[in-house]
C-alpha cells in the first residue's frame, strides 16, 4: 500500500517529538506541512528561509534518522518555502537548494546536508543566511540586582523584578512594565532581570533591545523582504526586554509587528519585560489592543527617590570607590539633587575627581561648586506638593480644601489647574497625580486638563489665571 506525504509526515513527527523538548517542537515542527511525496523525496513546506536554515543547521540528523526509518535508504527532503512579499502578496512556491547542494543545476531534492563549521554570529539582528544563532543578549553586566538599591520609591519594581528573574514566564507579572522619569533606573532593572535569568536559566534565550532599534530592525526587513524571518526570529526568544516601549508610538508598522510577536511569546509562556517613560494609559498613538496587553500583567512605577534612598546611593558609590565623605556634605548633595539618580551619581564621580586630581578633601564648599556646575539641573525640581501650594495660595484657599471632594465652583476650578500644571510641569503619571490631588483617578486628571486647555483659549480672566501662575512657577 502506497503512502500519502502526510502519513510519512505525520510519523516522522511522531519521532521528532519524543526526541525533542515539547516548545521545540511547538516551535520548529508544528508550523510544517507535508506537501508532496515523489518516490524517496518528501516535500515539506516552511514559512520562511528562516526556519528552512534552523533545521538544517539543529535538526537534520533527527529529520534524517525519522525519514529513513519511513522511506529507506536514499531518502530526501525538499524544502518548499513560502515566501511573504512586503505588500503582503503571496508568491509562488519555490523549492529551496543550499548552496552545498548546486552542483547539479537543475535538480530540485535537497539531499540531508553535512554540517558545516561557521563563525558564531555575535550579531543577532543579521537576519539573512544566520546559520548558527548565537544570540548576544545585549545586556550591561554592571547592570544587576545587587548595585539597585532599594527605597519606598522603587520597591514595588524591584521586587516584582526579581519575582520574574526568577521565575520568567511563570509570575502573573507578564508583561513587567517598569515606568517612570528619566534617570531613575528603569534600564538598570531590566538589564539586571535579563542577567539574573541567564545566571539561573543558561539554557534560555534573553534579549535586550531598545524600542528605537527594533523599529529600525522592522524597517530593514520590510526593506528586504524578510519580514517573516524578522518575526520568527523575536518568536524564538524565552525572555525579551524592550526598553522606551513609548516610543513605537505612531509607528503602525511597528506596532502590528510587534503585536504578534508579543502574543506569540505570551502564548508561549515567554517572558516579556518593558520600559516605558509612562503608564500605559498615559501613552499616546500606540493601538488599543497593544496598550490592553500591556496592562495584562505588572506596570510598576519608580518613582523620584526619597531623600534617605539618595543618602543610601552615595554611600554606596562612596564605598565602591573606597572614598570618606562628611555627613553634612553628603545631606546637602542629596537634599540639592532630589529628581534624577543618574545626575546624583554624576555629581558625586565629579565630586571625587576634583578631590583627587587637585589633592585637596571634599569640603562643603567643593560640593556646592560641584552641585552648581556640573549637575544640569541642580535646580531643585517642582514637586506636586510645591504646586498644590502655589494654586492653593493664588486662589485664597486651604490645601486640605483643594484635595477635598467640595464641588464648590473655585474649589473646582483650583483643583483642575493644580492638576493641570502638575502635568505640564512634573513627569509625574495621571494615575499619581489624580492619588495626591484629592484622590482622584487618571480620567479626572485628563478631562480637567483638557478643561484648562480649552478655557485658556476661550475665556481671558481665565488665560490670565495661567500667565500669573506661571510667573510664579518660575520663581520658585
Amino acid at each position: 500500500m502506497s503512502k500519502s506525504a502526510t502519513s510519512v509526515w505525520d510519523n516522522c513527527l511522531t519521532f521528532v517529538k519524543d526526541n525533542i523538548s515539547d516548545q521545540a517542537y511547538k516551535t520548529w515542527f508544528q508550523p510544517i506541512n507535508a506537501v508532496k511525496l515523489n518516490d524517496n523525496a518528501l516535500s515539506i513546506q516552511v514559512p520562511s528561509k528562516f526556519f528552512y536554515e534552523w533545521l538544517e543547521e539543529h535538526y537534520v540528523d533527527l529529520l534524517k534518522v525519522a525519514l529513513t526509518k519511513e522511506i529507506g535508504k536514499g531518502a530526501k527532503l525538499v524544502y518548499v518555502i513560502r515566501m511573504e512579499n512586503a505588500k503582503g502578496n503571496r508568491q509562488p512556491f519555490t523549492e529551496k537548494i543550499p548552496s552545498t547542494q548546486r552542483s547539479n543545476v537543475n535538480s530540485q531534492s535537497i539531499d540531508f546536508p553535512s554540517r558545516q563549521k561557521n563563525p558564531e554570529l555575535r550579531n543577532p539582528f543579521v537576519i539573512p543566511g544566520i546559520r548558527n544563532l548565537k544570540i548576544d543578549s545585549q545586556l550591561n553586566s554592571n547592570y544587576t540586582f545587587d548595585n539597585f538599591l532599594e527605597g519606598t520609591s522603587n520597591r514595588l519594581a524591584r521586587s516584582a523584578s526579581l519575582a520574574v528573574a526568577n521565575k520568567p514566564g511563570g509570575t502573573s507579572f507578564n508583561p513587567l512594565l517598569i515606568f517612570g522619569g528619566v534617570g531613575l533606573g528603569k534600564t538598570h532593572l531590566a538589564h539586571a532581570i535579563g542577567l539574573q535569568v541567564k545566571d539561573k536559566f543558561p539554557d534560555k534565550t534573553v534579549l535586550y533591545i531598545s524600542a528605537d532599534k527594533f523599529t529600525q530592525q522592522h524597517i530593514d526587513a520590510v526593506s528586504k523582504n524578510n519580514r517573516n524571518d524578522f518575526i520568527h526570529f523575536y518568536q524564538i526568544v524565552d525572555v525579551l526586554i524592550v526598553d522606551d516601549i513609548q516610543l513605537i508610538s505612531g509607528k503602525k508598522g511597528t506596532q502590528d509587528v510587534f503585536f504578534h510577536i508579543f502574543n506569540h511569546l505570551h502564548q508561549n509562556g515567554k517572558q516579556v519585560i518593558l520600559t516605558s517613560d509612562k503608564a500605559p494609559v498615559d501613552m499616546q498613538d500606540i493601538q488599543q489592543r497593544l496598550l490592553s496587553r500591556f496592562k495584562w500583567g505588572l506596570s510598576a512605577e519608580l518613582a523620584q527617590p526619597d531623600f534617605e534612598t539618595r543618602i543610601k546611593i552615595i554611600k554606596n558609590k562612596l564605598y565602591n570607590d573606597g572614598v570618606e565623605m562628611a555627613d553634612e556634605i553628603l545631606d546637602y548633595v542629596a537634599s540639592r539633587i532630589t529628581a534624577n539618580i543618574r545626575e546624583l551619581e554624576g555629581a558625586i564621580i565629579s565630586l571625587i575627581a576634583h578631590s583627587t586630581f587637585s589633592k585637596k578633601e571634599i569640603t562643603i564648599d567643593l560640593a556646592e561648586q560641584i552641585v552648581k556646575n556640573y549637575v544640569k539641573n541642580n535646580k531643585k525640581p517642582i514637586s506636586l506638593d510645591d504646586i498644590q501650594n502655589v494654586v492653593s495660595d493664588y486662589f485664597h484657599i486651604e490645601i486640605e480644601e483643594l484635595q477635598s471632594k467640595s464641588r464648590k465652583r473655585n474649589v473646582v476650578q483650583a483643583r483642575q489647574i493644580a492638576m493641570y500644571f502638575a502635568k505640564e510641569i512634573t513627569k509625574t503619571s495621571l494615575t499619581s497625580i489624580g492619588r495626591h490631588i484629592g484622590q482622584r483617578d487618571h480620567s479626572t486628571v485628563l478631562h480637567s486638563c483638557k478643561i484648562v486647555s480649552n478655557l485658556q483659549e476661550s475665556d481671558k480672566q481665565y488665560r490670565k489665571f495661567i500667565q500669573d501662575l506661571e510667573i510664579k512657577f518660575k520663581q520658585l
